[in-house]
C-alpha cells in the first residue's frame, strides 16, 4: 500500500497501487522529458478508422489524489511520518471500498510521491497529479504543517478546477486541526472552496476512521468523481425543444460554464435519413426485437393502428439502437465487411457518435405526428439491462428535457449507477380528493397526499418493481449506493429484478391522440413502499438552481390506483410518491417545472455537496441539517447559498 511501503524512506522509490489493481511506479523527473516528434510521413499516409476505447466514453477516468502533509522540521517530520501514512492508507482504502462509478468500478486513486512538507515536494506532487489526470484532491495531516507558504505549488496554475478537501486529525499530541484551520482560512482568502473534514470527537489512531469522518470523505469523493465524469462529456440533443417547453431547453454556454459539458445536436430528420440508408446496427435491432417478443407482454391496442405490431416493434428497436449509437458510437458502422453484409455504406464519421454521457429525444410533435414515439427508446435505454443482458443505463430524457437529463446523469453517478426515473409531476392527490373520488381513506399511508408521477409513456423498467423487496434488502438500512453495488456484484439479484420488472411491464400501443404515429409505451405501477429522492435542475435567466426533496414511493389501495389510472392514462407508467416533511401540494407548489427526475434511495445530501462543487445554489430541499456538507467558504457568507455561488461564479470559465 502506498505510504506504508515508504514510511521513513523519504527518498526511496515507491509503488502506487491504482484502483484498477495495476501497480504503477511513482514517476520521477525522468518521466517528464520532451515528447517524441510526430512521425509525419506515417501520419500523412494513415487511413481513417474507428478508434476503439476501453470504456463507453472517450475521456479520462475520474482520478482522486491524496496529499499527505506534515511539519518539515527535523524531528517533527520523523515523529509524524509513519502515522501520517497510516492515515493516508485508511483514506485510500475507504474510498476504494465505498466509492463506485456507474460501471461498478472505483475511480482511480493516486497518492503524492512523498509527504509534502515544502515548496519542492509540493511542486513534485502538482506535476505528478497533472500527469495522472487528477481532478480532485484530499489533503491529509495529523500535525501542523506550513499551510499556504509551503504548499502553494500544489494548488497553483492548472488546478483551479480541482475539487479540494482537507482532513485534519482530531488528536492531542500534534493536533491536525491547527493545520486544518490555517489551511482552510488560506483557501477561503483565495476564494478556493475547500471541504473541511474534522471529527467532533477525539479520534483513535489505532482504529478505523469514525463514521463522521468516513461519511464526509466518501461523500466528497463520490461527488468529486461525478463532477469529473461530467467534465468534457456531451449532452446529445436528438431534435430541439419539445412542444415549446422552453424550461426543458439546454443553452450551450451555461451548460459549459456550470458543468464543463458540451451540447451535441442531431436533427430528428436525420434519424429517418439513417433509416433509409439502412445505417444502423442490424444485429442489435434483431436482438432487441427477439428479446422483447420473448420476454415482454405487448398490447398493441384496439382498432385501426398506423402500423402492424411486427413493423411497429422493429421501428421502435431501430430508433433505440440509433439513439444509443449516436450517443457513444459503434465501430460496426465503420466496418466495410459488416456494412456490406447488411446493405449499407460504412461511414467512419457517423460511426463516432457524440461522446454523450446523456441524451434526450424531442419526439413531440413534429416526429411523433408521423412516426413512432420514443417511449420504447427512452424506457429501454434508461433501464439497467437490454437485449444483451445487464448493463449500465444510458441516460435518455423524455421530450428532450435537458435539465432533467443532466440531473438524471448526475444522480445516476451519485447513486453508484442506479437507473433513474423521468416523470411528469402529473397530479397532486390529497387525502380528501382521494376519499371523495373513491370512498377510500389513505390518511394512514399518505397523510400529506401523493404526487402522481406518470411519464407520458416512458419510464425505466427498474421502477416497475420494488427492488428492495425483490432482492431481499431492508430499504431503511440500505443506501442507494449499497443497492447499486448489490445489483452490480450479485448477478442472481439483478436477474431477479429483471425478471420481475419484465413481468410487471406491459408495452401498450401509444395513445393515438397524443402520438398519431404510434409507439409502444411502458405501462406499470410501481409497487410497495421505499425511499425515493426527487430532484430538478432549473434556470433563472442564466443562473442554475437545484431542487432536491427526499420522500417515499407509496403503496395506495388497488381501487385507488385503478381509479387514478383510469381518469389519467392507464397506458403510462405510474409511481405514487410522498415527500418527507411537507405535503404533496407543498412540493407541487414549490417545484419549478412540469417534470422532475427520481432515484431509488435517499441521495439528497450527496446532491447538496455536488451542487456546492458546481456553485449551484439550492432553492428547495428537505435534507437534515446535520447531513449537509459544504466548503468552509459557505460559513464566511453566513451560509447564504445564493450569495456565495454568485460571488464564486461558475466552476468553468
Amino acid at each position: 500500500m502506498t505510504g506504508c511501503e515508504k514510511k521513513n524512506k523519504r527518498s526511496a522509490p515507491a509503488k502506487d497501487v491504482v484502483s484498477d489493481g495495476v501497480v504503477r511506479p511513482v514517476l520521477t523527473l525522468a518521466d517528464f522529458g520532451p515528447p517524441p516528434m510526430p512521425k509525419w510521413e506515417e501520419l500523412k499516409r494513415a487511413v481513417r478508422a474507428f478508434m476503439p476505447w476501453g470504456s463507453r466514453l472517450v475521456k479520462v477516468r475520474p482520478t482522486i489524489g491524496i496529499i499527505p502533509v506534515a511539519d518539515g522540521r527535523p524531528g517533527a517530520y520523523e515523529d509524524n511520518v509513519a502515522r501520517t501514512w497510516i492515515m493516508v492508507q485508511k483514506v485510500y482504502e475507504l474510498i476504494l471500498k465505498n466509492v463506485r462509478l456507474p460501471d461498478g468500478m472505483p475511480p482511480y486513486i493516486v497518492v503524492a510521491p512523498e509527504i509534502v512538507y515544502g515548496a519542492r515536494t509540493g511542486a513534485a506532487c502538482q506535476v505528478y497529479f497533472q500527469k495522472m489526470g487528477v481532478s480532485s484532491v484530499i489533503w491529509v495531516s495529523r500535525s501542523w504543517a506550513y499551510s499556504d507558504e509551503l504548499m502553494a505549488a500544489c494548488i497553483g496554475i492548472g488546478s483551479s478546477e480541482w475539487q479540494q478537501a482537507a482532513y485534519g486529525l482530531n488528536q492531542t499530541d500534534r493536533p491536525g486541526a491547527v493545520w486544518l484551520k490555517a489551511f482552510t482560512a488560506a483557501m477561503d482568502e483565495k476564494r478556493r472552496p475547500i471541504f473541511s473534514i474534522y471529527s467532533p470527537n477525539l479520534e483513535d489512531e489505532e482504529g478505523p476512521l469514525n463514521d463522521y469522518v468516513a461519511t464526509r470523505i466518501v461523500r466528497f469523493a463520490r461527488c468529486a468523481a461525478t463532477v469529473a465524469a461530467l467534465r468534457g462529456s456531451n449532452y446529445l440533443e436528438v431534435g430541439g425543444v419539445s412542444m415549446g417547453i422552453i424550461g426543458s431547453d439546454n443553452v450551450r454556454n451555461p451548460v459549459g460554464q456550470q458543468f464543463g459539458m458540451g451540447i451535441a445536436s442531431f436533427d430528428m430528420v436525420g434519424l429517418q435519413t439513417l433509416k433509409k440508408r439502412r445505417f444502423y446496427d442490424h444485429e442489435a435491432v434483431d436482438a432487441a426485437v427477439r428479446h422483447t417478443q420473448a420476454n415482454h407482454k405487448i398490447n398493441p391496442g384496439s382498432g385501426t393502428r398506423p402500423l402492424p405490431l411486427p413493423d411497429l416493434l422493429r421501428e421502435c428497436a431501430i430508433q433505440t439502437v440509433m439513439v444509443r449509437d449516436l450517443m457513444i458510437g459503434n465501430g460496426k458502422l465503420a466496418d466495410p465487411v459488416y456494412a456490406k453484409k447488411h446493405g449499407f455504406k460504412p461511414d467512419v464519421e457517423l460511426a463516432q457518435g457524440c461522446n454523450a454521457i446523456a441524451a434526450g429525444t424531442q419526439g413531440q410533435r413534429q416526429h411523433t405526428d408521423g412516426y413512432p414515439n420514443f417511449d420504447f427508446t427512452e424506457a429501454v435505454l434508461c433501464s439497467s439491462w437490454d437485449w444483451d443482458g445487464p448493463r449500465q443505463p444510458f441516460i435518455n430524457a423524455t421530450e428532450n428535457d435537458g435539465k432533467n437529463g443532466l440531473g438524471m446523469c448526475i444522480a445516476h453517478h451519485l447513486s453508484g449507477g442506479l437507473a433513474q426515473l423521468f416523470a411528469d409531476i402529473r397530479t397532486n392527490w390529497d387525502p380528501e380528493s382521494i376519499k371523495k373520488a373513491t370512498g377510500i381513506s389513505v390518511k394512514r399511508v399518505a397523510p400529506g397526499g401523493v404526487i402522481d408521477k406518470r411519464n407520458s409513456g416512458a419510464g425505466a423498467l427498474d421502477y416497475a418493481v420494488n427492488p428492495y423487496e425483490v432482492i431481499g434488502l431492508d430499504p431503511e438500512d440500505t443506501t442507494a449506493q449499497q443497492l447499486a453495488a448489490r445489483l452490480q456484484d450479485d448477478k442472481s439479484a439483478h436477474a431477479a429484478l429483471i425478471k420481475a420488472a419484465q413481468a410487471a411491464t406491459v408495452w401498450e400501443g401509444a395513445n393515438l391522440t397524443y402520438f398519431p404515429g404510434d409507439g409502444l409505451s411502458s405501462s406499470y405501477s410501481t409497487p410497495g413502499t421505499f425511499p425515493m429522492t426527487a430532484y430538478r435542475l432549473n434556470c433563472v435567466g442564466s443562473m442554475w438552481t437545484l431542487s432536491v426533496v427526499e420522500g417515499d414511493v407509496v403503496q395506495l389501495p388497488a381501487k385507488v390506483v385503478t381509479h387514478i389510472s383510469r381518469v389519467t392514462d392507464a397506458t403510462w407508467p405510474e409511481s405514487y410518491w410522498a415527500p418527507r416533511g411537507m405535503s404533496s401540494f407543498d412540493y407541487m407548489r414549490r417545484i419549478g417545472p412540469n417534470h422532475d427526475a427520481n432515484s431509488f434511495g435517499l441521495i439528497g445530501a450527496d446532491w447538496i455537496t455536488l451542487a456546492a462543487m458546481l456553485r449551484i445554489p439550492v432553492d428547495m430541499h428537505n435534507v437534515p441539517a446535520e447531513q449537509i456538507f459544504r466548503p468552509t467558504i459557505w460559513e464566511r457568507f453566513g451560509g447564504d447559498d445564493f450569495r456565495v455561488c454568485e460571488k464564486l461564479g461558475p466552476l468553468y470559465v
